[in-house]
């Protein structure tokens, strides 16, 4: 097994066992649920939207700080990539990976997971999947929710069928 390959393991497999816990919005007392998730992260984004007013065609990278992995996309499709892609795959707040108000920070392990697990799913999207001569799909592709359906970690096996 190549080190690479080692390394893609390691993220698909250990990493998410060291994801924390959901966090709860700020200054909330409620259950965390699909809901209430989804009102604070609208709240975020919305307040988001008007920092970055006249400027949602520039690159993340010239509007928001400490951009590593998608520098090139166009401010605007950074907030839906981390509001789809990223919060509801996983079924968590903005604050799972952030510290609210201060985006840049990288003091949570999320972030950088998240930032892995990119790496991992552009390695099997580019190089793993266009390799295997027997798939039929040339234009097939994982994401965050191939693997996590809504929840911080993925289902590692299947629920009993009851045959």
């Amino acid at each position: 097994m190549t080190r690479r390959s080692l390394a893609l393991l390691f993220v698909a497999l250990i990493a998410p066992a060291l994801l924390c816990s959901q966090d709860k919005p700020a200054n909330s007392n409620e259950a965390q649920t699909p809901e209430t998730i989804r009102q604070y992260n609208d709240q975020q984004m919305a307040e988001l939207r008007k920092q970055i007013a006249g400027k949602e065609k520039q690159s993340s990278a010239t509007v928001y700080k400490n951009i590593q992995i998608l520098a090139g996309v166009p401010a605007e499709n950074l907030l839906r990539i981390m509001d789809v892609g990223f919060s509801r795959s996983l079924g968590v707040s903005c604050q799972h990976c952030h510290v609210p108000g201060m985006w840049e920070r990288d003091d949570k392990a999320p972030k950088h997971i998240a930032r892995d697990m990119w790496r991992m799913t552009h390695t099997i999207n580019d190089d793993l999947l266009h390799k295997m001569e027997f798939l039929k799909d040339r234009e097939a592709k994982v994401n965050c929710t191939t693997c996590h359906r809504g929840q911080v970690k993925p289902a590692l096996d299947l629920a009993a069928t009851g045959k």
